[in-house]
């Protein structure tokens, strides 16, 4: 009879580790939760008396990879989408400037009495009136492909008078010149 006992311990206290092991919990697509001792992906451990077996750590560890991924794929979106609306905003800019030359360089046409080019020395050479008048077309062609379409002008309206340049005074030395020279 004591041996029976004593079998019977060794029986008890051998199966004791086996009745701590894990416990998992998952929801089925219904919502339903289970129970079990063994790992399923997507299940979470309830009560633990050991680390997590290795192909669970392998599935956290791929899971999180795939979201870095995920993360970097949406960071490198975004970055594009602001490089794109950086390079716009460049170009419509540019655009605007190459407008804006286009009808100061017609303006200034149509409204000079002569047509001059400047060569590399900055002396000015006169176009000949029919010249002039295809440099002008050339200027409206111009501002047309640059801004689509060609500001009005009006041959009766005066043109402007140039303004004086203005000259500003040098201002005095607040130093008195005589104490500041070596003596």
């Amino acid at each position: 009879m004591l041996r029976r006992l004593s079998v019977t311990a060794l029986i008890l206290a051998g199966s004791l580790p086996l009745a701590r092991a894990d416990v998992y919990r998952w929801v089925d697509d219904h919502g339903q939760p289970h129970y079990s001792d063994q790992w399923v992906p997507g299940s979470e451990v309830i009560k633990t008396t050991r680390a997590r077996p290795p192909a669970a750590e392998a599935a956290v560890r791929a899971e999180q990879k795939s979201l870095a991924a995920a993360n970097n794929r949406a960071a490198n979106e975004i970055s594009s989408e602001e490089n794109a609306r950086a390079v716009q905003q460049d170009m419509t800019r540019t655009r605007e400037a190459q407008c804006k030359a286009a009808k100061d360089r017609y303006l200034q046409a149509i409204e000079s009495r002569r047509v001059y080019k400047e060569d590399k020395d900055g002396n000015r050479t006169y176009m000949s009136d029919a010249d002039a008048d295809a440099y002008r077309e050339l200027a409206r062609k111009s501002v047309q492909d640059r801004c689509g379409s060609v500001p009005e002008f009006n041959p009766e309206t005066p043109i402007p008078e140039p303004k004086p340049i203005e000259v500003k005074p040098i201002p005095e030395p607040k130093v008195n010149p005589a104490a500041a020279t070596s003596q």
